[in-house]
């Protein structure tokens, strides 16, 4: 039975204090927002292609960072190398950064004078104001969150099981894929899903890049800015609501048991 001593009520008083402050911000824009304005911001064409660009645009970020990023989260996790503890701060860089200086950052690089830039102009894209730039400037400001959980996951393989496959004849690709992936599974999938979560709520460092197309965040910005709160309310809210089941339905499948890798898989090795 709980017992209700002062530590406890003080515990309790506090992390409601901290719960209200998360909570009720939340909550009273979805009281303030009427039913018959939130259904006209829903069937809006421009707010439902904002949205669909932002979660398309971030996923696809994601997905193709993550091919790199979880191999060099391993090679974290298991290797030592010079100046390691320098890499690791660079890659904690951009979540430090302000989000507009990591947007300048990223359009020097990108723009037509750039160095990806020019490589891009060669093909005849520009980076400037199309999905691509956008979901360069989404990685550059997410990616530290799926490079950080998948190097926790890998850390967390029990290196014997790894070397014990080696001896057995298995080769290192082998190893990686049938043991030190799946077992690290859950902690890359929860990266994965912050890093896709920060990608989509991404704001200071897009709106340098591309103010058009707008993602949502960029569209709930410029409708407040031209008509107002009361018009920019509903589109805040209704992206909340799907970023919020896109998340849960991620979670979910974070949730998901894997089996990391049959029983006798080295058996015959």
């Amino acid at each position: 039975m709980y017992r209700y001593t002062p530590f406890n009520l003080i515990l309790l008083v506090l992390s409601s204090l901290v719960l209200l402050f998360l909570v009720a911000p939340l909550l009273g824009m979805f009281l303030q927002t009427g039913v018959g304005e939130f259904f006209d911001t829903a069937n809006d064409k421009e707010v439902q292609a904002s949205i669909w660009l932002t979660i398309w645009v971030s996923f696809s970020a994601t997905f193709l960072f993550a091919i790199a990023a979880v191999p060099f989260s391993w090679l974290l996790a298991r290797k030592s190398f010079p100046m390691k503890s320098i890499v690791k701060g660079i890659i904690d860089l951009p979540v430090v950064l302000p989000h507009t200086a990591a947007g300048i950052a990223l359009l020097g690089f990108i723009s037509r004078d750039g160095i990806l830039g020019k490589t891009a102009a060669v093909a005849g894209i520009s980076l400037i104001n199309n999905p691509s730039g956008i979901a360069l400037a989404m990685a550059f400001v997410s990616l530290p969150f799926l490079i950080n959980s998948a190097r926790d996951g890998f850390a967390a393989v029990p290196e014997r099981l790894e070397k014990a496959a080696l001896s057995l004849g298995a080769s290192r690709a082998r190893v990686f894929f049938t043991i030190s992936l799946p077992l690290a599974w859950r902690s890359i999938v929860t990266g994965f899903v912050m890093m896709f979560a920060r990608g989509m709520s991404e704001f200071g460092a897009v709106v340098i890049i591309a103010y058009h197309p707008m993602i949502a965040p960029v569209l709930i910005y410029d409708r407040f800015s031209s008509f107002g709160l009361s018009y920019a309310r509903p589109a805040a809210v209704l992206f909340i609501i799907v970023a919020l089941v896109v998340f849960t339905l991620l979670r979910i499948l974070s949730e998901i048991r894997k089996t990391p890798f049959a029983k006798n898989d080295y058996a015959d090795s």
